[in-house]
């Protein structure tokens, strides 16, 4: 027994019982799902790209209906807002990460750090608003179709900046263990 009455007061004490040597710090690098920064890029790629997918699909089941007649009224808009929120929000955001994860010192950092640890709450956030508007707003679907294929366009385009920042630094990563 330590101090306090339990027998166990930090992680370090719990290894060195278990018979395992490793001090906190290495266990907590063994335990974390560590790859290549190459692949941090193209998971930030493909998720964006499947994500704006994503949305854009949902709003053509709701934009292509025949209660609603010409789709086009909807999909102009929805495409000038989706090269708007690319040029003046998500380009911006995926370049500032593809930058940071450049910058990321460690040979194999987390899988998780494709994105910021701030930004998943965030992400979370507008997964909840967006059932939320899916499911009890009074906007009409084809209204929110725009919104959606926005959000979902910008999200595609920007995902292109993970693409041509893989291209560029093909070399660099080829060289490393992928």
């Amino acid at each position: 027994m330590t101090k306090g009455g339990t027998p166990f007061t930090s992680l370090n004490s719990l290894t060195a019982l278990s018979g395992i040597t490793w001090s906190a710090m290495e266990w907590v690098q063994r335990l974390k799902p560590g790859v290549n920064k190459y692949w941090l890029g193209l998971l930030a790629g493909v998720t964006w790209t499947g994500v704006g997918i994503y949305l854009i699909s949902l709003a053509l089941g709701w934009i292509f209906t025949p209660e609603y007649g010409a789709p086009w009224k909807f999909w102009i808009p929805g495409i000038i807002l989706a090269l708007l929120i690319y040029q003046f929000g998500f380009s911006r955001l995926a370049i500032k990460n593809s930058l940071r994860i450049e910058d990321i010192p460690d040979e194999k950092p987390c899988l998780f750090a494709f994105q910021e640890w701030h930004s998943y709450p965030l992400i979370l956030f507008m997964i909840g608003l967006g059932i939320t508007l899916r499911t009890y707003t009074p906007i009409s679907k084809p209204l929110l179709g725009i919104l959606y294929i926005g959000i979902g366009g910008g999200l595609g385009l920007a995902s292109s900046v993970y693409y041509i920042n893989l291209w560029k630094h093909r070399g660099e990563y080829l060289a490393t263990r992928i």
